[in-house]
């Protein structure tokens, strides 16, 4: 093969070549294009001898003139075209918005209407009856928007949160809406805490007003409210059996099986609680020191009765969030009167806090073995979610029965993936040694990845 300087005449050969072609085919597309013009766009004459120059340039000027008027109203026309086509477009766009409203709502209308006894969802869910009240239908049935289809929710209508339990409960449920709108609430805690308890949560909202304490005073400041009861006038006590704090306080001296039986007491054992490491007991002070300084800062506790936990770490500059009932005594009002925040939910609700969020999750007592497997199992996925990645579950005194711990709750503790930073398990005696009976107390850590 030749080198570079041997083939440059050749390719200077082809280039000139190249470029003479192109100019050649350059002129005669112009000149083509000229004779074209000057044949269509001429106006007739004659080639007689009486035809003089200076008559041949005046009818060329003409024709220039009349195509200039031609192109300038072909333009104004083509402009004008734009317009409509812009026009017709928006028309058009309209026109399918409508088409689409109209479609949604056809759908809506058109839905197979069963009788009550055979129409039900997937679910098994009875739908509501026609008999169902005014405000019953205000407070469970969708709403549409007033401005139209939201392509964020992907809908034109809404539904007010209402537990899918609560369509089994109609009639529970007809009674808790029957009240004079505007006016005051009826005094039936007792029985809107079993409707949630029994799945219809959250409740849907009513328009009334809740009755108010008389005499109510202003609370104990902060800090000294932590450790403090407060008065009688704090609270309606219509629902529970004790009428006062100090009943409460002095109903752990009495017979009986009660929730939570000695939480009121807060000169007795609560203010000795998470103090001491021992055993299945994890202190408080031993637990924070297994993450560094300052990284527990927000968290919740899952059924934390009187808010003494929550006291505990609010001491420690941590907040805490307590979710309680309000089983035979006032634990909602208890707490907030201590200057901490409940939330009255039950274990069954997916909890309300976006993923990732929480630093410290605690449970006593609440979790154990009552609970349906796969609703408990539901509800760890739900604790693992909303703890941060190094977050930790605190499960405080979980309870079950001897044969259950290895066959159902290790393998379902380690399913969930958690790190294991402690784990105590303990034989539970004050029943007898022959029921078998086991607490199981243990620290779990989120992984970081």
């Amino acid at each position: 093969m030749g080198s570079e300087a041997d083939n440059y005449p050749r390719k200077q050969f082809f280039h000139n070549n190249n470029l003479y072609f192109m100019l050649k085919m350059l002129f005669l597309l112009i000149f083509t294009n000229l004779v074209t013009i000057f044949i269509f766009s001429s106006l007739p004459f004659s080639l007689s001898s009486s035809n003089t120059p200076h008559t041949h340039l005046f009818l060329h000027q003409e024709t220039i003139s009349h195509l200039l008027q031609e192109l300038n109203s072909t333009k104004s026309k083509l402009f004008d075209s734009y317009s409509l086509i812009a026009d017709l477009h928006h028309k058009i766009n309209t026109t399918n918005f409508l088409v689409r409203d109209l479609v949604i709502g056809i759908t809506h209308e058109r839905k197979p209407s069963l009788p009550v006894d055979e129409e039900a969802d997937v679910f098994g869910i009875p739908p509501p009856t026609a008999s169902l009240s005014d405000e019953l239908k205000l407070a469970i049935l969708p709403h549409k928007l007033p401005l139209g289809y939201s392509p964020r929710m992907a809908s034109d209508e809404i539904y007010p949160p209402v537990g899918a339990a609560c369509l089994r409960f109609q009639k529970e449920l007809a009674q808790y809406m029957t009240y004079d709108i505007g006016g005051e609430c009826p005094m039936d805690d007792v029985f809107a805490q079993k409707l949630l308890l029994k799945g219809c949560e959250p409740l849907p909202r009513r328009r009334c007003h809740p009755k108010s304490p008389i005499g109510y005073v202003e609370p104990t400041p902060f800090p000294d409210s932590l450790w403090a009861t407060p008065p009688d006038t704090s609270i309606i006590w219509d629902t529970y059996t004790c009428k006062s704090y100090q009943c409460l306080i002095d109903r752990k001296n009495f017979p009986g099986t009660v929730d939570c039986k000695d939480c009121f007491d807060l000169q007795g054992r609560e203010k000795r609680r998470w103090l001491y490491d021992r055993g299945l007991d994890y202190g408080l002070d031993q637990v924070l020191q297994t993450k560094p300084v300052g990284s527990i800062r927000i968290g919740l506790d899952i059924g934390g009765g009187s808010g003494t936990f929550a006291a505990r770490m609010r001491e420690r500059n941590i907040t805490i969030i307590t979710s309680s009932m309000n089983l035979d005594g006032p634990f909602n009002s208890f707490i907030a009167s201590r200057g901490l925040i409940p939330i009255h939910v039950s274990i069954s609700q997916r909890l309300p806090f976006f993923e990732n969020t929480l630093d410290i999750v605690h449970s006593m007592h609440i979790l154990s073995n009552w609970i349906p497997d796969a609703m408990l199992e539901f509800a760890l996925y739900d604790i693992y979610r909303v703890l941060r990645p190094g977050g930790l579950f605190w499960l405080d005194h979980f309870f079950c029965q001897g044969p259950q711990l290895n066959q159902t709750y290790a393998p379902m503790f380690d399913r969930i993936g958690f790190t294991k930073l402690r784990w105590n398990v303990g034989k539970k005696v004050d029943r007898g040694v022959d029921k078998n009976e086991w607490y199981l107390s243990a620290l779990l850590e989120k992984p970081m990845t």
